[in-house]
């Protein structure tokens, strides 16, 4: 997963709205998200590369649809550590286990080496958390408004949209898709908030950033630029799947996800709605 756009209790009508892409090469084995027939109230894509026994994720909900999880990983070509535990074993932990938000990630936080370079967001639709376990400045409990991630290297992973502005838990500048996808995602929720489709097409921008905006994080300039966009679309490696969820604060729940194949070419929708029994 490479971008993840989220609205925290950001309006008064929806808990949490999240629309996110997930990156990857083409040739990762996945299936597209499903009821797990093992992991009994797990709703998730299924990550089929990374060789453990049980299948990783990269985003997904579980127990009675009350815990929701994603992770992206921080791009650091010269670090990648092939012997690390999968960062889709870590989200699994989270949402087979009972712990709270705050619990688990300060448990992540106390065996950072155990994983390559991750952001990792954990809700119970109580409390959101953030770690990442290349920032020095978390676990840390992310407030109602509308945060974002990516793959950001070091201290650059999370952005917040203020008023009128996107701020970095660094207050280095932010990544432009994360800057503008945060833009778009406000939009949507100020013009109508259940526009599910409207929250497609803020993920379906494949505009790259100016070179002078591109992040430098060890890939060569051409490819840094051709990952910049929202929406990667090349014949290696680009989007493979969108994904919007929608938590009402009255309970009911919708969650739609897009795969895609080579150049972004669509090959599937699948979607899934319920209802919860909302904390206060």
């Amino acid at each position: 997963m490479c971008l993840v756009l989220t609205g925290w209790r950001a309006h008064p009508e929806y808990r949490l709205i999240v629309a996110a892409n997930r990156d990857e090469f083409y040739t990762r084995p996945t299936e597209s998200m499903r009821w797990w027939p093992e992991a009994t109230g797990l709703l998730a894509g299924r990550d089929l590369g990374a060789g453990a026994a049980l299948p990783g994720t990269w985003l997904g909900l579980a127990r009675g649809e009350h815990r929701f999880a994603t992770v992206t990983n921080v791009r650091g070509p010269h670090e990648n550590r092939p012997d690390a535990r999968s960062r889709g074993a870590l989200l699994m932990d989270f949402l087979r286990g009972e712990a709270s938000p705050e619990k688990f990630v300060r448990a992540a936080a106390a065996t950072p080496d155990d994983y390559n370079g991750c952001n990792l967001m954990v809700c119970d639709l109580e409390s959101l958390w953030w770690h990442s376990n290349r920032s020095t400045l978390t676990p840390l409990e992310l407030r109602p408004g509308l945060h974002g991630i990516s793959n950001g290297a070091l201290l650059g992973s999370l952005d917040t949209l203020g008023d009128n502005e996107v701020r970095t838990d660094t207050g280095a500048p932010a990544w432009p898709k994360v800057r503008d996808g945060l833009r778009g995602l406000r939009a949507v929720i100020a013009a109508n908030p259940g526009d599910v489709g409207g929250y497609f097409a803020v993920l379906a921008d494949r505009t790259v950033a100016p070179d002078d905006e591109l992040p430098a994080t060890g890939l060569s300039p051409s490819r840094e630029r051709a990952v910049s966009a929202r929406f990667i679309a090349s014949t290696l490696h680009g989007t493979r799947c969108s994904t919007v969820l929608l938590v009402r604060e009255d309970g009911s729940y919708e969650i739609t996800e897009r795969s895609f194949a080579r150049l972004g070419h669509r090959t599937g929708e699948v979607s899934f709605t319920g209802r919860v029994q909302l904390p206060a």
